[in-house]
Formats: C-alpha cells, structure tokens, sequence
C-alpha cells in the first residue's frame, strides 16, 4: 500500500470557501482545498502555508489545527492503473489570508483558485477532502474526526 501524507487549509471568510481547481492526470477538474504532499523532513504546519502560496498566490497563516482524516483508495479506483492501494492521511488547518492575489498555479495541478460561497459547494465536481476539511471547520469536534464522506455522485477520491 502507498502512504501519502498531505496538510490542507480551510479558509472560510465572509461565507465563502478558497478553493483550487485541480487539474488530475486524466485531465478531470475537480475543486478542492488548497494543500498537498509533506515533502520529506518538513512539518505539515510549514506545508500547508506553502501550498497555500503555490496553488493561489495567497499568503496565509495557520489559525488553528482542525483534525486528521485518514481514508484508503482502493487499487481499482486510484487514477494510475497498476498502482497499489492508497492511504491517505490529511492534516487540516484552519488558516486566515493575510495578502497576495489570486492566480493559477504555475506549472503546477491547479487551474485556478477562488473565493465560492458555501452554499454553492454541493453542486460542484470536488474533491472528498473538501466535505471533510469543511465538516471540520463547521463542527470543531474535539476528538479532530469526522465520519467519512462516501464517494460518488459529485464526490471523488
């Protein structure tokens, strides 16, 4: 099984959300929240602040830690055919944006970063993580867990 360690921001301001339209390997654009892969030595803390930078243009900083989510991707479902099974462990932040301005990532996954108003996230194509980064934000559960969000339907890996 791969083992990938990623951090995510939740940045909700004025009743919007900060998305990025990722762009996967297949070509399919799904929305998700910016963060992305623990580089090897770094804390996930530093991550999600430079993610955050990356994918939007945004400065940010890191309110408070909201929670993990740890969900397996199934061999069959994951996007690189012959590839083992996936676990995915997430660590989810809430972060505040402090400056810079919007733009798409260079030479990188993401197509483009914006401000959507919650209300609209239910009708978007997203990624899973974004069900649970929000989930988090809105519920603050103390144990920092949240049940698992099904994929399917507008819901992918």
């Amino acid at each position: 099984m791969d083992v990938r360690l990623a951090a995510y921001a939740v940045s909700v301001e004025s009743g919007r959300v900060l998305l990025a339209h990722a762009v996967k390997p297949d070509g399919e654009r799904v929305w998700t929240l910016p963060g992305g892969r623990v580089e090897d030595g770094e804390d996930p803390f530093d991550t999600v602040i430079r993610e955050v930078a990356e994918e939007t243009g945004l400065d940010a900083v890191v309110e408070r830690l909201l929670g993990v989510d740890s969900r397996v991707i199934p061999a069959a479902e994951r996007r690189s055919p012959g590839r083992p099974a996936l676990q995915n462990v997430g660590i989810f932040y809430q972060v505040r944006t402090t400056g810079g301005r919007l733009r798409p990532e260079p030479n990188g996954d993401t197509a483009e970063s914006v401000w959507t108003p919650l209300s609209d996230v239910p009708r978007l194509v997203r990624s899973s993580l974004l069900d649970i980064g929000l989930a988090l934000a809105r519920t603050a559960p103390p144990t920092g867990h949240v049940a698992p969000v099904p994929v399917g339907g507008l819901i992918r890996h």
